[in-house]
């Protein structure tokens, strides 16, 4: 059973890594680089109009240090999301477990196809790990008769090697050409002239 709030069970190790083995894939979702910068300039602006109310006073100045923990809690806060795949198969992706023994099938979901994924396609019964800044995820689909939730949808900038560590082929590139030995529809019209 996949269900990411139980709190008992093998599955449920509190860890960044299981017990009963190594890590095959690790990645934390950081955000970038650039919501840095963003938040010295949020950091900067409210430090002023703090300083400003106080009159410029020493204790105005605490506006900044105040704005720039808060602004780094917030950042760090959000790049704690960490995706695992241990030895044994075993996938975390934030706090929640999914033994590998329990996943169908798998593909990559391309940053062309995310709001399609996350909107109108979106099962309201399926478990999400969704980080805005990261452009690719990939969704696993449940084969677990006991288990309500139908598939995982987990962020990731690196799907192809997370599907690998849990030894799972991506239905999306399995989707090949046709066989070069059939005729096609042109090459069947022009051969009956």
């Amino acid at each position: 059973m996949s269900d990411p709030s139980s709190a008992s069970g093998p599955s449920s190790s509190s860890g960044p890594s299981s017990p009963t083995g190594t890590v095959r894939f690790s990645e934390r979702l950081y955000v970038p680089w650039w919501w840095g910068l963003a938040a010295l300039v949020v950091t900067g602006v409210v430090g002023y109009e703090i300083s400003l109310s106080a009159h410029r006073s020493a204790w105005g100045y605490l506006g900044y240090v105040g704005t720039a923990v808060l602004c780094a809690l917030v950042l760090w806060s959000m790049s704690r999301t960490q995706v695992t795949v241990t030895a044994d198969g075993e996938l975390s992706a934030a706090k929640a477990r999914l033994p590998r023994a329990v996943i169908g099938r798998a593909a990559t979901i391309p940053a062309t196809a995310k709001s399609a994924a996350l909107g109108r396609q979106l099962d309201p019964a399926a478990f999400l790990v969704h980080r805005a800044w990261v452009k690719t995820m990939v969704l696993l689909v449940l084969d677990d008769p006991d288990d309500p939730t139908p598939y995982w949808l987990v962020s990731t900038r690196r799907p192809a090697e997370l599907l690998k560590a849990l030894g799972v082929p991506d239905a999306a590139e399995a989707v090949t050409a046709p066989d070069e030995g059939t005729a096609s529809d042109e090459d069947r019209r022009s051969g009956s002239d």
